[in-house]
């Protein structure tokens, strides 16, 4: 399946971007003031770790769901840790909170569940392959 998502350039900003990802409101990116931007929407990196997040809350819910077992919720907490994000190694701890499951083993199945949502495998067994083209209009 084929899906564009489109990231232009906003008129007036320093690094702030638009992206546009068909049949959703537009969201944004920019980048910290550290780098020369002005903070005005998540950078890259809050998206890359942002999806691990979700992924894992929506894969461990629909489960929960399928199973019948009483998860209220989840809070999906992402720390990043990428001072060696240079020598190749960009860290990523995931704190998940099921609410409403007292039983251990399920709370434990939950998380064993949440390492096999599809952006965690994404990340850490697929090979990506990205080809960058230049277009001229």
């Amino acid at each position: 399946m084929d899906k564009s998502i489109t990231v232009i350039s906003e008129r007036n900003r320093i690094f702030r971007h638009r992206v546009e990802l068909s049949g959703f409101d537009d969201l944004y990116a920019d980048v910290p003031k550290a780098y020369g931007g002005e903070e005005s929407a998540p950078d890259p990196h809050d998206y890359f770790d942002l999806a691990l997040g979700a992924c894992k809350a929506i894969t461990s819910k629909m489960y929960a769901q399928r199973k019948k077992w009483p998860l209220e919720g989840i809070t999906a907490t992402v720390t990043r840790d990428d001072s060696q994000e240079r020598k190749g190694v960009y860290k990523l701890d995931v704190a998940l909170e099921f609410h409403g499951i007292d039983d251990p083993e399920q709370r434990a199945r939950l998380e064993e569940i949440s390492d096999r949502c599809p952006i965690h495998r994404l990340m850490t067994e697929a090979t990506v392959d990205v080809s960058t083209r230049t277009i001229v209009k």
